[in-house]
């Protein structure tokens, strides 16, 4: 897997994606914000699969 998530791409992932978590355990968006596990992981690794068919690709080459 090659990295196709940056540096903000990556910051921002993980923080929305446990403010989603946090919500769904306070019981603001009931299951739906255990959602956020997909960008907290996302985030987490650096690779994001819905980026592979578009070509996207948000880091430097250097990552």
């Amino acid at each position: 897997m090659t990295r196709n998530v940056g540096g903000i791409d990556r910051i921002l992932r993980i923080v929305i994606g446990l403010a989603l978590i946090v919500a769904a355990v306070a019981g603001l968006f009931a299951p739906w914000g255990y959602i956020g596990v997909i960008p907290l992981l996302t985030g987490a690794i650096g690779w994001c699969p819905a980026y592979l068919p578009f070509g996207l690709k948000t880091c430097s080459t250097r990552e």
